[in-house]
């Protein structure tokens, strides 16, 4: 490949690679650096036989931000101020404001700081295959581990992330606080497929956000022939999180995902999605759709856990 086709098509590139930097480092002058190290490697690498650059590129990326956390040599006394005051929309004045909104949105400080938390292997591994759905096979040679032992790293920083599981220490949710969040799960679910959209509201936080995956979107899509509402890959207050869930839900129910309440679409005895919640004070704050094969798979999913 000539020189101005790499150059073109590392540009296409770039937005998710910066987006994979900042996930995985948590600083956005770091993710440059990273980007522009992923470049200058791209410059010295034989591409011919490469018949997905873009994958090679998050690959490159992937090994050049795992050498920067290792060497790091110990976790970084970094302050909330520290990833506050770094906003990815200060990094470059001239992309797309979308693209930095939801930048934004997707990683906040409080994730930041937990993710600060796992060893670069579990970070990488999470980033990877949560945030970006790449499949555990092609995460297992980066860090030198095997499929397995990589889906186990990623599971153990997963439950990091959402907060210690019962029963994993002094604060973990009480069976009053689990059993709180599976009632809520409970009645969205019920008010989803029933079409009560006041109900719903009454469940959500006024500022609650919708994440839903690339797979669970284009389902949305798919299914906008029978009359399903639309899903954006991100939704923002009760109202359009609401409208967007009202009518749903008809086979879904309620499971446990990483020993946590949650609920998946079960039409044939198999998730073919699951939705994850997060409730403060009786109420859904965060709502997650996550539907691709690859992501599910990594998932622990109890489906007889349930009373739904």
């Amino acid at each position: 490949m000539d020189n101005e086709f790499l150059a073109r098509e590392f540009e296409t590139h770039r937005d998710h690679l910066r987006a994979v930097g900042y996930r995985m480092l948590g600083s956005t002058v770091e993710a440059e650096d990273a980007v522009q190290e992923t470049w200058l490697r791209l410059g010295g690498a034989d591409t011919t036989a490469v018949a997905n650059l873009g994958g090679w590129l998050t690959t490159v990326m992937s090994r050049v931000c795992l050498d920067m956390l290792r060497s790091r040599g110990s976790r970084r006394e970094s302050s909330l101020d520290e990833h506050a005051q770094v906003d990815p929309a200060d990094t470059d004045p001239g992309a797309a404001p979308e693209h930095e909104a939801l930048l934004a949105d997707s990683v906040g400080v409080a994730m930041l700081v937990v993710l600060d938390t796992l060893s670069p292997a579990e970070r990488l591994a999470f980033v990877l295959h949560d945030m970006f759905a790449v499949p555990f096979d092609e995460i297992a040679p980066i860090i030198d581990r095997s499929p397995a032992a990589t889906r186990q790293l990623a599971s153990r920083a997963r439950r990091r992330v959402q907060g210690p599981a019962a029963g994993e220490g002094a604060d973990a949710p009480s069976p009053a606080d689990t059993a709180q969040r599976r009632q809520v799960i409970k009645a969205f679910l019920t008010a989803s497929r029933e079409g009560r959209f006041d109900d719903l509201l009454t469940l959500l936080d006024p500022d609650v956000v919708l994440r839903a995956d690339d797979a669970a979107v284009a389902a949305a899509t798919a299914a906008l022939a029978h009359g399903a509402p639309a899903l954006a890959g991100v939704v923002h207050g009760a109202d359009a999180v609401a409208g967007a869930f009202v009518g749903r839900a008809r086979e879904a129910r309620v499971v446990t995902l990483d020993g946590r309440p949650a609920a998946a679409y079960v039409p044939d005895g198999t998730a073919r999605s699951v939705f994850t919640f997060t409730v403060v004070a009786g109420r859904i704050v965060e709502l997650g759709v996550v539907a691709d094969p690859g992501t599910l798979a990594g998932f622990d999913i109890d489906l007889a856990a349930t009373d739904a």
